[in-house]
């Protein structure tokens, strides 16, 4: 399938990037506009650039499927297929693809032979939930969410008994141990951390509202503490999101109004200072491109992007 870019409004600077605060305006372009680059999801979710293949993979997770846009043809089509309900993904420091599979019940990694090699699926001889988002720290650990959203049916993957709690779980790059770093948060999903790994944000996806939390990374950097709420949503569903270098948070955002859907940028001290406009609302957002300053928005059917003037900040 080839998709030319459609840019959505035909015009610069772009109406649907609208700052809300003067610190938006550094990190934005007036000659750059959101494009469309493709379409034909159920609901995509999971964005990684592969920068040495100059390629983005994402999951439809409905349709049991990891799709791939190029990004010199313009072309996309199905990556894998079945996918085990994949959601979300990252790479390793290695450049290995990490996936959280949904009916799998467990994070894999894809080796660069392209052999599959489960990476976790159980806590405590009790099977996962359904991952549901990941990320590298620079150590090698793999830090990962568990809610049960793909258990509940057999929309995102099939239904089945709950048998552990929705935690966050941190995997020992040497040992192989997976530990719980929170217990207590209310359907964690989004996860990600600040430039310099000293907080762990989390999206609280089923408090009302929902709260993005952040958390303090201890020195040994597996130990959390400090545990508060940046930012509430109030009217508006967050879901997975990404740091830029200078620690703003871009947030998949929607659900409820037109108005709400796209995506809400937010300071490192959580004020809102801007946002995109989206037909669809946007699940999940990655940067890309040669030097991370693509931004690519997964939006239920379809993919956009817009470059922008920051980088996104590396293990995402």
């Amino acid at each position: 399938m080839r998709a030319a870019a459609e840019t959505m409004s035909g015009r610069y600077p772009d109406p649907a990037v609208i700052a809300l605060d003067e610190s938006f305006h550094k990190l934005v372009l007036p000659l750059a506009a959101v494009e469309r680059i493709a379409g034909g999801s159920r609901w995509a979710e999971g964005p990684v650039w592969v920068g040495d293949g100059r390629y983005l993979l994402w999951s439809d997770v409905p349709n049991d499927r990891l799709m791939r846009w190029d990004e010199i043809s313009g072309e996309t089509h199905v990556y894998r297929h079945a996918s085990n309900h994949a959601n979300g993904n990252t790479r390793d420091r290695q450049g290995r693809l990490v996936t959280c599979e949904h009916l799998g019940r467990r994070v894999t990694r894809t080796e660069h032979d392209g052999r599959v090699t489960v990476l976790a699926e159980r806590y405590q001889g009790k099977r996962l939930n359904s991952p549901n988002d990941v990320v590298v720290k620079s150590d090698g650990s793999i830090w990962f969410t568990d809610p049960p959203f793909g258990i509940v049916g057999f929309y995102q993957g099939e239904k089945a008994e709950q048998e552990l709690p929705a935690n966050v779980y941190r995997l020992d790059p040497e040992s192989g141990e997976l530990e719980v770093m929170a217990a207590d948060v209310q359907g964690p999903n989004g996860l990600a951390f600040s430039p310099d790994e000293r907080r762990l944000y989390v999206v609280e996806s089923r408090a009302r509202p929902r709260n993005l939390l952040v958390f303090d990374v201890e020195p040994d950097g597996r130990t959390l503490s400090g545990r508060r709420v940046l930012f509430d949503a109030q009217d508006g569903t967050p879901d997975g999101f990404r740091v830029d270098v200078e620690g703003n948070l871009w947030c998949g955002w929607g659900m409820g109004t037109p108005e709400l859907d796209g995506v809400r940028v937010f300071s490192p001290e959580g004020k809102l200072i801007g946002r995109i406009a989206l037909p669809e609302r946007c699940a999940n957002l990655c940067f890309g491109g040669k030097h991370r300053n693509r931004l690519f928005m997964a939006s239920c059917t379809s993919i956009y992007s817009l470059y922008v003037n920051t980088q996104g900040a590396a293990g995402g």
